[in-house]
């Protein structure tokens, strides 16, 4: 082989080392950002779980207390009524107006 045509191989070579080594190089930062994605997306999976699970409570918890609440006022409707009752059996006037304070 002439010498200009060896010196061409080895740059052409030298060229082709430097591209896949760059290109191992771009490989390689893109399996860390893969990691890096993979390991937020586990991290959000995992939020959200927690999330789901907090919500279900605070439905179940908001549910007890409007059962609660909603028996609280049953019994003071019960209640009022009997004293509407009572006062009405004991010939006592009931008024509808609002009282003043």
């Amino acid at each position: 082989m002439a010498t200009p045509e060896v010196a061409e191989l080895r740059r052409r070579n030298e060229e082709l080392e430097r591209a896949s080594r760059e290109g191992r190089e771009r490989e390689e930062a893109l399996q860390r950002e893969l990691e890096r994605m993979r390991e937020r997306l586990q991290a959000v999976e995992e939020a959200e779980e927690r999330l789901c699970g907090e919500l279900g409570e605070l439905q179940a918890e908001a549910l007890e207390e409007a059962r609660a609440y909603l028996l609280r006022i049953e019994d003071l409707s019960h209640r009022l009524s009997a004293a509407h009752a009572l006062l009405s059996s004991a010939g006592l006037p009931l008024s509808t107006s609002p009282v003043s304070l």
